[in-house]
């Protein structure tokens, strides 16, 4: 099988992740209840005749798949794969309070067309006027793996050279406002705030000096918590690893019941670097997109920032790093990454 380099990697997110050029931003103390983003100047990304009929998700990612391509010094990507969990949610509410307010008739099907969830992977293959293999994965919480295993076979079988891949999800309105009452009443419920974000990443199979492998990646849509531990050494196997192997463990905590599966992977790697990522960013259906790109910044880097590490253990140095997400005790994923 070849091997899978990271190119590049950026991220619009609750931190000052999209202008900060290195790990050394302040880490920001999010709100308690919602987490939006710190948007930069979209005027000079995008046009402003574009961006006046832009939802914020379709910002973001234009945006960050723009940075993304810039970095790593390529104009057309061979594919573009985008993993969402909710889509234009913004649009969608929009077309919904219509239907209402016109009382099922006379709507203009604007937002509806705008809210479809291939909206930010379209908009970005039609500013580019690239013509590759586009897709859009709305696989719940294993959206962005999705599309991040996609774009591991398309390299892996010689059908691209360089692939532009992310996850991007924006809060809305009304939807969380509903979504967090519901946890707000259910003392389980998610700790950290809703948030929202998009990363996007270049991936090729031709290695560049200093780039982040791409290992491995595997994911399940339903587990139980007294095998997970036992999936996770057998990945690790599979990689010709053992849990002495991982110099840091990344999890997507986020505080409800469901923490359990991470307390089972972290008690597995007590003598590992632990650190935790949703704290940063919120809670939203692609954030394992957001800890893959700080894993990938912490392997640059050789840090970890203070406000991410859970444990007293911090090694010299970080070669490898096994990222874990579950959510709601479904949707589990694990990404491997090295240098």
């Amino acid at each position: 099988m070849k091997s899978i380099y990271i190119h590049s990697a950026t991220s619009i997110s609750a931190q000052n992740t999209f202008e900060s050029e290195s790990l050394m931003f302040d880490i920001k103390k999010l709100p308690e209840k919602k987490a939006e983003v710190m948007h930069p100047n979209y005027k000079e990304i995008i046009s402003a005749n574009a961006l006046r009929r832009m939802a914020t998700g379709v910002k973001m990612g234009m945006a960050a798949a723009y940075k993304a391509l810039k970095n790593a010094n390529i104009q057309q990507p061979d594919a573009i794969l985008t993993g969402t969990g909710m889509g234009c949610i913004e649009d969608t509410e929009k077309f919904l309070n219509t239907i209402i307010a016109n009382d099922e008739t006379h709507v203009t099907p604007t937002s509806f067309i705008l809210s479809t969830h291939n909206t930010v992977g379209s908009q970005i293959a039609l500013s580019l006027q690239c013509k590759a293999y586009n897709n859009t994965y709305v696989h719940g919480a294993l959206s962005f793996e999705s599309a991040l295993m996609d774009a591991c076979l398309l390299l892996q079988q010689d059908e691209a050279n360089h692939v532009l891949v992310g996850g991007v999800d924006e809060l809305g309105t009304e939807f969380v406002d509903a979504v967090r009452l519901m946890e707000d009443r259910n003392s389980q419920g998610i700790k950290v705030p809703l948030g929202e974000g998009a990363t996007f990443f270049v991936l090729s199979s031709q290695h560049q000096q200093d780039a982040v492998q791409l290992l491995d990646l595997e994911s399940y849509s339903v587990t139980v918590q007294s095998s997970i531990v036992e999936k996770m050494t057998a990945f690790l196997t599979r990689n010709h690893l053992n849990v002495a192997n991982v110099d840091v463990l990344m999890l997507g905590n986020n505080g409800d019941a469901f923490d359990v599966f991470y307390d089972s992977v972290a008690s597995s790697l007590s003598e590992t670097s632990q650190v935790t990522y949703k704290q940063l960013c919120g809670e939203y259906y692609t954030a394992s997109a957001f800890g893959l790109f700080m894993a990938h910044e912490i392997l640059k880097s050789q840090d970890i920032p203070n406000g991410m590490l859970q444990n007293e253990i911090k090694n010299k140095s970080v070669n490898t790093i096994l990222l874990y997400n579950q959510f709601k005790g479904r949707d589990h994923s694990f990404i491997l990454l090295s240098i």
